[in-house]
């Protein structure tokens, strides 16, 4: 597995600032979010000059993107929403496409409207898988039109909150252009946390043939995704990462949720674990 981070996490005047600070911590493989490259996550239109100066800057520094950025609610009660963040991904999938970039993050959303990472309990509405599954149905179009493939997460507070969940998506959509991302420290609902390995293993066994990243945060409890540094909470990281390996995953890694403080320690920590 290949060791990467969130671009994000290192805050510079200038993408090449940033892609400096990530090879200055032995990485070479980032997630891309475009707010690195001075514009917003999903912009409403992109110049052929910033694509050109993100080309220019990776391949100075050697960075691989292993996937871009493109998380919106996509099961926002409000279609009028749901299509204005259809037509960004749009942009951003144009934008992988000129970039090689194989993979777009996504979201799979929630009724909340504070926050696309809050939870909300129509969450598990039928109308809300409804509306999710029409969006999918319109972003899976838009992947296979520039051959770019899309990664969506289960997490606890969205409205695919698990690995089953992820499975009847990915079955029900039935493109090879939806994928999954997996993150050890997002899946456990309240109760969860001392079945820790078993879900894990389910989960990864469950997703195997289709997950094409993989997350590194941690968590100090269940209920909620995780909000801690990798190695700073209770994952068991040799079970998640071994479980990884037994099923054939050998993509990046990549880690969030941490400051720049923390990266070296976190590196440190996974680079012991992928030994």
């Amino acid at each position: 597995m290949q060791l990467g981070i969130y671009s994000k996490t290192f805050d510079r005047p200038t993408l090449g600032e940033v892609l400096s600070a990530v090879r200055s911590q032995g990485l070479d493989c980032v997630q891309f979010n475009l707010m690195s490259a001075g514009v917003p996550t999903l912009p409403d239109a992109l110049g052929n000059d910033t694509i050109e100066v993100i080309r220019r800057e990776t391949t100075t520094h050697g960075i691989r993107i292993a996937a871009l950025s493109g998380t919106f609610n996509m099961a926002h009660p409000d279609r009028a929403e749901r299509q204005r963040g259809l037509a960004q991904l749009r942009v951003l999938a144009e934008a992988g496409a000129s970039l090689g970039v194989p993979i777009i993050s996504l979201c799979t959303g929630t009724r909340e409207l504070s926050s696309m990472w809050h939870h909300h309990p129509d969450n598990s509405s039928p109308q809300a898988w409804r509306d999710l599954v029409d969006c999918m149905r319109q972003a899976v179009q838009i992947a296979e039109a520039n051959k770019i493939t899309l990664a969506m997460e289960p997490e606890v507070n969205n409205v695919v909150d698990s690995a089953q969940k992820a499975r009847r998506l990915i079955d029900e959509i039935g493109s090879s252009r939806l994928k999954v991302i997996v993150d050890g420290a997002n899946i456990f609902h309240t109760g969860e946390l001392p079945r820790m390995r078993e879900i894990l293993q389910e989960s990864i066994e469950l997703l195997a043939d289709d997950i094409v990243l993989a997350h590194a945060k941690d968590l100090d409890h269940d209920g909620d995704a995780g909000h801690l540094a990798v190695g700073r909470g209770l994952l068991d990281y040799d079970w998640y990462i071994a479980q990884l390996r037994r099923m054939g995953y050998d993509g990046a890694i990549i880690m969030h949720g941490l400051s720049e403080a923390q990266v070296p320690d976190c590196v440190q920590f996974m680079r012991e674990k992928l030994l």
